[in-house]
């Protein structure tokens, strides 16, 4: 994405922002924080914000078409659960065949990303990434293997990146003072 399609859409939701009422302010301060762990976490946040399970859900889904939420995901902190290896897999895909090779890929399980992005060459000539995680190094080049044979990709080139050290992993931030005031990550729990 250049700065002049990313500056309209910061624009665009900045616009959406300045529009919100109480609630749906007070809804993105809870979720930006992560849900809390339990079975029913809309229904924790329907609470604290004394509304109802299917109000948050309908304004979150309003917040989504209006493009102030981009989508919703998980943090999976991949360390924590023994996944000690994990690389970028970056590959420079025919322009037309980018949408069916995402799909092969984004299908495995141990696929947590698969995006396009925009080449900037000379230097940087891939526009296909995929995150892979595994036990080891060793596992990580196995499923590579495995992959480039399931998809097909013998014949494009690729390169794997192996991270060196993890970054903070958070969600998403909508309001510029909640990214001044960001504080370390609490479970939170259901009052229930």
């Amino acid at each position: 994405m250049d700065m002049k399609t990313f500056s309209k859409q910061l624009q665009s939701i900045n616009q959406h922002l300045a529009q919100l009422d109480a609630i749906d302010d007070a809804l993105i301060r809870a979720i930006e924080n992560g849900l809390p762990l339990c079975s029913r976490p809309y229904a924790e946040i329907a609470r604290q914000l004394g509304i109802d399970e299917q109000q948050v859900l309908a304004r979150l889904a309003g917040l989504q078409q209006q493009g102030v939420i981009k989508r919703m995901g998980v943090i999976v902190r991949h360390r924590e659960l023994g996944y000690r290896a994990n690389a970028m897999l970056v590959w420079d895909v025919p322009d037309e065949r980018v949408s069916e090779l995402g799909r092969c890929l984004s299908q495995y399980d141990f696929i947590t990303l698969c995006y396009r992005r925009p080449r900037v060459l000379p230097d940087w000539p891939y526009n296909l990434f995929c995150m892979i995680h595994g036990k080891s190094r060793e596992d990580v080049l196995q499923r590579i293997d495995w992959l480039i044979e399931q998809c097909h990709l013998e014949s494009l080139p690729h390169h794997v990146l192996f991270s060196r050290r993890r970054f903070k992993q958070r969600g998403a931030v909508y309001r510029a003072d909640n990214m001044r005031h960001t504080q370390k990550r609490q479970e939170k729990h259901c009052a229930t």
